[in-house]
């Protein structure tokens, strides 16, 4: 298989790394709150495989599936910086917190971010045709959703941490 959209195949391994992160530092998974860890993991199973396929598959609705996984990388990204203090480091934000994650985390975390969405930025400027713009607006409107579900997600995992510590991130207990 040809990869026609390469930015749009590392937006998808961007999003893909962010949720591998989370859970491995104690935070969570993206929409575990609502559908439960299986649930979650069954999801984002069924997403990634889809989202590689399209940014290999030639015509509409590859465009089209790629358009939006861009578009909501591009929205993800920017709630992170919306809902968590950050400042300038050489120029470039960078989370001095995040859900729960630790010092020792942030560095990391800040590093899959910039590459998820500089990916999805360069998907979106580079590999978005006229006709699919809409697809990508969309994803770029999901922006509100995104940043309720965040809140929601933070709101949980502290919940959860307070339940068993001891699967958590230490850092969720701290006020």
């Amino acid at each position: 298989m040809r990869l026609r959209r390469p930015f749009a195949a590392l937006s998808a391994l961007g999003l893909f790394a962010h949720n591998a992160f989370e859970p491995r530092a104690g935070v969570g998974l993206v929409f575990e709150p609502f559908l439960g860890r299986r649930g979650a993991l069954a999801f984002w199973g069924g997403y990634f495989p889809l989202a590689l396929w399209a940014a290999g598959r030639r015509g509409e609705t590859g465009e089209r599936l790629s358009a939006f996984g861009a578009g909501i990388g591009v929205a993800g990204v920017a709630v992170h910086f919306r809902a968590w203090p950050w400042s300038l480091h050489g120029g470039l934000p960078m989370l001095d917190e995040a859900e729960g994650l630790t010092e020792r985390q942030l560095p990391a975390y800040n590093a899959v971010l910039w590459a998820w969405g500089l990916s999805s930025a360069l998907s979106l400027a580079r590999e978005t045709r006229r006709g699919s713009c809409g697809f990508a607006l969309a994803g770029l409107a999901s922006f509100p959703i995104l940043l309720a579900s965040a809140g929601h997600h933070f709101r949980w995992a502290r919940e959860q941490a307070r339940r068993e510590p001891e699967r958590w991130s230490p850092a969720l207990l701290e006020d």
